[in-house]
């Protein structure tokens, strides 16, 4: 399970608390849409800790509705009245940064760890998807494919790329999020 979904107090203010710590499956995804349309309904605060690697994609999971929990979390998400506020503690990439209400569904603060990564995907599936891209081009013009040194010159500079932009440094001096925190911190802020 790596979508959890809790009730909670703060210093004594009622709220919401969706987490979670990898790939939202179809289960996680309809888990967190019905949390937080209850949530909504009962006017209960959202806070998001978002430490995803994206929505599961694959044949399996589109089978098992990948698409529509999806959807539906997003559209929970984009639906919901009360305050959201987002922290990205790890990792926040694809779509999943959309399902954990990121910056482009309004939450009220958006706040990043020190830690944490933003991007479309991880540095090395981008890294891996584009030398495959390449070999395989390369394959179709009657050329042999890349050797391992190949490949890893060809993967440098992307992953450098996503390295440096990933970085919630870059992200915060873009004005993409409301700042860095120090994960000590999180409870006060």
């Amino acid at each position: 399970v790596s979508t959890v979904c809790a009730q909670a107090k703060i210093f004594g203010k009622d709220c919401s608390i969706i987490g979670n710590n990898g790939p939202i499956d179809p289960n996680g995804a309809t888990k967190a849409a019905q949390f937080i349309q209850l949530s909504d309904q009962v006017k209960k605060p959202i806070i998001f800790l978002n430490n995803t690697t994206g929505y599961l994609v694959g044949k399996k999971y589109e089978h098992q509705g990948m698409i529509k929990h999806g959807s539906k979390m997003i559209q929970a998400v984009t639906n919901a009245r009360v305050a959201k506020i987002t922290f990205y503690i790890g990792a926040s990439f694809g779509a999943g940064n959309y399902g954990m209400c990121g910056r482009a569904y309004d939450p009220r603060f958006l706040l990043m760890w020190p830690n944490s990564r933003i991007s479309v995907m991880g540095g090395p599936q981008a890294g891996d998807l584009l030398a495959t891209v390449k070999q395989d081009q390369r394959i179709r013009e009657g050329k042999d494919g890349m050797s391992q040194e190949e490949w890893d010159e060809f993967q440098a500079p992307i992953l450098e790329k996503y390295e440096t932009e990933g970085s919630p440094y870059y992200s915060t001096a873009r004005l993409w999020d409301d700042g860095i925190i120090d994960p000590r911190d999180t409870r006060d802020v």
